[in-house]
C-alpha cells in the first residue's frame, strides 16, 4: 500500500494547522484561554492556554498520520493489505477532518464562531458513513478492520463479520449525524450517540463469536 500521497497531505494539512494556531492566538490578548473540553450539554468545562489549546489538534494530526503510514510496513500479512487500503485511507482522512473540526471549535470563541459539539458531531457521523461503505472491503490482517480472535483464525468469518459491521457503522453514521442535525435535548442526543456507536461496535464482536460458535458445533468430530 502506497501512503506517500496521504502523508504529504497530513503534513502539509499539520503545517497549516500550525500556523492558523499561532496567528489565531497572536491577536489574543496576553494569558487568554481557550475551550478544550465540552461535558454532555456542550457546555465548555475545561480551558488551556491559546497557543496550547490551538495546537494540539495539529499536533494530533502530526502524529496520527506517522502512525497510519507506519502500518503498512509493521503488517505481516502485507499480501492482504492492499484489500484493506480503503478502509486505512477512510480512517485517516477522517481522523484528520476530526483534528480540523476540533481546531475550529477551539478558535471559534476568538474569532466570535460559535459551533459547538453539533459539528464534531456531523464530522463523526460522515466518518462512520464513509468507514461503513468501505469496511467490507477488507481482508483480515492485525492492524485494519474488527479483528476478534474468530475473525482472524477464519476469513469467511471475517468477510460475513465486515458486511454486518459496515451495514452497522453507517446506521450509526446516520444517528449521528441526525444527532448533530435535529433540535434534540442533550440527553436525548448523548444517548443516541451512545447507542449508536456502542451498537455498531459491540454486535458485530457478538456476531463473530456467534459464527464461531455455530461452525464448530457443525464440524465432524475428529
Amino acid at each position: 500500500m502506497k501512503v506517500k500521497g496521504l502523508l504529504i497531505v497530513t503534513l502539509t494539512l499539520a503545517a497549516a494547522m500550525a500556523a492558523f494556531a499561532l496567528w489565531v492566538a497572536a491577536g489574543l490578548p496576553e494569558g487568554a484561554e481557550l475551550p478544550v473540553h465540552w461535558n454532555a450539554a456542550g457546555e465548555v468545562d475545561g480551558t488551556q492556554p491559546a497557543s496550547q489549546a490551538l495546537l494540539i489538534p495539529a499536533g494530533i494530526a502530526l502524529l496520527v498520520g506517522l502512525v497510519f503510514a507506519a502500518i503498512p510496513a509493521l503488517e505481516p500479512l502485507q499480501h492482504k493489505l492492499e484489500g484493506s487500503s480503503p478502509v486505512l485511507r477512510v480512517a485517516w482522512l477522517g481522523i484528520l477532518a476530526l483534528m480540523i473540526a476540533i481546531q475550529l471549535m477551539i478558535a471559534g470563541p476568538a474569532l466570535g464562531w460559535e459551533f459547538g459539539v453539533s459539528l464534531l458531531l456531523l464530522v463523526l457521523g460522515l466518518m462512520f458513513v464513509a468507514l461503513g461503505n468501505v469496511l467490507p472491503k477488507s481482508r483480515p490482517g492485525f492492524f485494519v478492520g474488527i479483528r476478534t480472535p474468530w475473525t482472524i483464525i477464519d476469513t469467511d468469518n471475517w468477510i460475513a463479520t465486515h458486511r454486518l459491521g459496515g451495514k452497522l457503522l453507517m446506521l450509526a453514521g446516520a444517528a449521528v449525524v441526525l444527532a448533530a442535525l435535529l433540535p434534540l435535548a442533550d440527553s436525548a442526543r448523548l444517548a443516541t450517540v451512545l447507542v449508536a456507536v456502542f451498537g455498531a461496535v459491540l454486535a458485530p464482536v457478538a456476531y463473530s463469536w456467534w459464527l464461531w460458535r455455530n461452525k464448530a458445533h457443525r464440524a465432524p468430530p475428529p
